[in-house]
């Protein structure tokens, strides 16, 4: 018997464009679903969109870029549905730390370079739970960061005083401090050597396990996606051209773009390919033929 699924997030056609001079269409028409508890990984090259989509489902866009069609819906575990581009304001504030969060690229270096570690976490219990006392913020703070893998007698540093891969986990960490039903990861170990990548990698499917979060994992890095995603999007000029298991992406990928991607990426044996014929972009690959047919999810499923 297959297991019910239930929805957390659903991407309803969702559009953006930057409205300058000549509007770019940034993303066009996605719609995506996120399962409660899983892993969805977003995989494409850089500029296809995937960082405008993860700012657009948090409502953190900023002009010119504006959401041109589309909604984004929440459901609840407590058993309410939430449009929410019907959110504005404290309302909007409140929601997006307390239900979805999210890991910005580049996170390691968004610390606040002249406060400690311990006001940076403080900060978001005294926004979001103001009732908490300082002892039991502190507290808090304390069990985060050891639930990342940090000692928590590094509360009292400086961000300058860690190395990148714990200053990643604190951001980690700042995401997870309200225990979010959605965390949205844009590029979580970009510039991180694959040994800290491997550990903070075990250390999100571990909490995501003991937590209950759902996961949207963004990178070009489609390896890495095959390993911890339960499904996989591909994305191709603002689009989804592919949606499937991760096994089945792997082993039976149906868009052209997605066998480039997957072809791009070297062999550790067997014979030295041509790296025009099979990289991302080869030559004998054009971008009508990448991005003619977007995916569904009862066509990818």
């Amino acid at each position: 018997m297959t297991a019910v699924r239930h929805p957390v997030l659903t991407i309803e056609n969702l559009s953006i464009d930057y409205l300058a001079e000549t509007t770019v269409e940034a993303v066009q028409d996605v719609s995506l679903t996120l399962y409660r508890g899983e892993i969805l990984g977003l995989a494409g090259e850089s500029g296809c969109g995937k960082s405008t989509l993860a700012y657009g489902i948090t409502r953190l866009l900023k002009p010119p870029a504006f959401i041109t069609g589309g909604r984004v819906l929440f459901s609840s575990r407590e058993g309410y549905d939430l449009d929410l581009s019907e959110l504005s304001g404290d309302d909007l504030r409140a929601f997006r730390w307390d239900k979805i969060a999210m890991v910005f690229q580049g996170a390691m270096n968004s610390l606040n370079p002249v406060l400690r570690i311990s006001e940076q976490l403080e900060d978001v219990f005294s926004t979001h739970r103001p009732g908490m006392t300082k002892a039991e913020r502190r507290r808090r703070c304390g069990e985060l960061l050891e639930r990342v893998g940090v000692d928590r007698d590094r509360l009292r540093a400086y961000p300058h005083e860690l190395s990148g891969g714990m200053r990643q986990r604190v951001m980690i960490a700042m995401a997870l401090a309200l225990e979010p039903q959605v965390l949205v990861m844009d590029e979580p170990t970009t510039a991180l050597d694959v040994v800290v990548q491997r550990e903070i990698l075990q250390e999100i499917t571990e909490l995501r396990s003991e937590l209950g979060f759902a996961v949207i994992f963004i990178t070009h890095d489609l390896p890495l996606l095959l390993e911890i995603s339960d499904r996989i999007a591909v994305m191709r000029a603002g689009r989804i051209v592919e949606l499937d298991a991760a096994p089945v992406l792997y082993t039976q990928p149906k868009h052209p773009y997605t066998r480039r991607l997957l072809s791009s990426f070297p062999s550790l044996t067997g014979a030295r390919g041509d790296f025009v014929r099979t990289g991302s972009l080869g030559a004998d690959t054009s971008l009508e033929e990448t991005t003619q047919t977007p995916a569904t999810e009862e066509v990818a499923s």
